[in-house]
């Protein structure tokens, strides 16, 4: 061989070693995903969310090292139909999931499962995902099993649920125990806290009823102060858990390329929370950690919808999103980018529960648009008197309703919650009045902003193909003059 030719060859050898391993480093391997989910948790108890009473230093830490998402608002106040959404980024009535005890149908894919198929270990863990129906045995379970309609375990992996925090511990180490070496992996790790009954096993150290401060709307007295501090208790168990997490992800060399979401699935079972479509139902608590992509200690106001999280999830693991998604991708803006942001996220409450419809607590029919400032929300079923989910038997409210009864309950309370009908439809100012306490509908400065949020509503529900019926009446039709004699 010529020295000419060893010289080319030299050369061609060279540009072949740095095309092929520089090229696999430049391009950065595609993320785990973990998805760390409380169950009834308002973003309001979070200490990074500005509540100086409850303990979250783990949540708090993560959110210094990521970024805070402030209105991050749920598709609807209930686990079953909000879960859906978070999984195939479209709204409950889009999958026909307004109904609680339905199973998600096999046609709607949820991004887990589309990671999966390119390539991803995808599981479901903790706390029931809800979305294989709510009836393991009986009428509908019966019907579930005929027609093979629990679909999950098709799905995914790794499926398994847990009641009990060491379970669920057990099963998230078990989950990464299971993961084939090279493999990305995806995982929607659920706990029970802080939904009730409500605890404080297992905690060293719990909230002072006499302490805490209690949001306007509650009222004050020992019994919802100790029922309150419980909550608070659960919020910090739960943040225990993240604790435990993240060191056994940085134990195992995999916090810095995890891309980590502590949120929720509804708001907390509280005062004007979970089945309401109040802040206190709706927006949840939302933390990013993502090291070299995510800026640290950054939030966003943006408003956000469950329907984002599954594109965006898709779009950070570089797969095209699914066209039947809804959601919006909010990856630009998870980067410190600037982004689109959108105008008006929605939110609907339907059926709770498998029971019949006794009363508002099991069915109800309301939905709601919000935009950067304002919500409007439009009670179908107005006619109904309140009545709180999961607590309406607690000693507190069975003490709250005594008191309103014998005239005992300040006044602006027993409006609150015992008006009857309740108004059809609600507009509150959200930057003055965040605890959604003045009801601006129909109030003659706030005309435009109340039209806007209704038609942008009624055009929703119409591209939802909504079954309930939508909030603007068509026009009246215009007399006929009589004819002149």
């Amino acid at each position: 061989m010529t020295r000419r030719a060893s010289i080319v060859l030299l050369a061609l050898a060279l540009a072949l070693v740095r095309s092929g391993p520089a090229s696999a480093q430049e391009k950065p391997a595609r993320p785990n995903i973990l998805i760390v989910l409380s169950d009834d948790h308002s973003a309001r108890f979070v200490g990074c969310y500005g509540n100086k009473d409850v303990r979250t230093p783990n949540i708090d830490k993560l959110a210094a090292k990521g970024m805070r998402f402030d209105r991050f608002y749920v598709t609807t106040p209930q686990c079953v139909p909000s879960r859906a959404s978070l999984m195939t980024g479209r709204s409950p009535i889009d999958l026909q999931m307004t109904r609680f005890s339905a199973p998600l149908p096999r046609e709607h894919r949820v991004y887990p499962e589309i990671l999966r198929a390119q390539g991803y270990f995808a599981g479901v863990a903790g706390r029931t995902y809800h979305l294989d129906g709510s009836a393991k045995t009986g009428a509908s379970g019966k019907v579930f099993d005929q027609y093979n309609l629990r679909t999950f375990a098709d799905r995914l992996d790794y499926v398994k649920t847990a009641g009990q925090r060491a379970e669920i511990l057990k099963q998230f180490r078990g989950f990464l125990d299971s993961v084939p070496k090279g493999k990305p992996f995806v995982l929607q790790l659920c706990f029970s806290d802080p939904h009730r009954p409500l605890d404080n096993v297992g905690l060293k150290e719990t909230h002072d009823p006499k302490k805490i401060a209690l949001p306007s709307f509650f009222p004050d007295t020992q019994l919802v102060r100790e029922d309150f501090a419980r909550y608070l208790d659960e919020v910090s168990r739960f943040d225990l858990d993240v604790g435990t997490i993240l060191a056994e992800l940085a134990q195992r060399g995999l916090l810095d390329n995890t891309l980590v979401i502590i949120g929720g699935d509804n708001g907390g079972a509280l005062f004007r929370g979970k089945g309401t479509l109040y802040d206190l139902g709706l927006r949840v608590p939302f933390v990013v950690h993502w090291p070299d992509h995510v800026p640290a200690g950054k939030t966003s106001a943006a408003i956000l919808s469950g329907e984002d999280l599954a594109p965006t999830m898709l779009e950070a693991a570089g797969i095209p999103v699914s066209k039947e998604m809804t959601g919006k991708s909010f990856l630009p803006l998870l980067k410190g980018k600037e982004a689109a942001q959108r105008k008006f996220v929605f939110a609907q409450r339907g059926a709770h529960g498998s029971g019949l419809p006794g009363n508002s607590a099991a069915f109800d029919l309301s939905r709601c648009a919000i935009s950067e400032r304002y919500k409007l929300i439009y009670n179908a079923l107005g006619h109904l008197p309140y009545h709180p989910v999961d607590f309406a038997g607690d000693p507190m409210w069975k003490e709250v309703k005594s008191m309103h009864d014998a005239g005992k309950l300040p006044e602006r309370l027993s409006k609150l919650y015992f008006t009857t009908p309740r108004p059809m439809f609600e507009l509150y100012d959200l930057k003055d009045d965040p605890d959604e306490l003045r009801n601006l509908y129909n109030s003659a400065e706030h005309t435009q902003v109340q039209r806007g949020h209704l038609e942008a509503l009624h055009e929703w529900m119409i591209l939802q193909r909504d079954f309930v019926p939508l909030p603007i009446p068509p026009d009246a039709p215009a007399k006929k003059k009589k004819k002149a004699e």
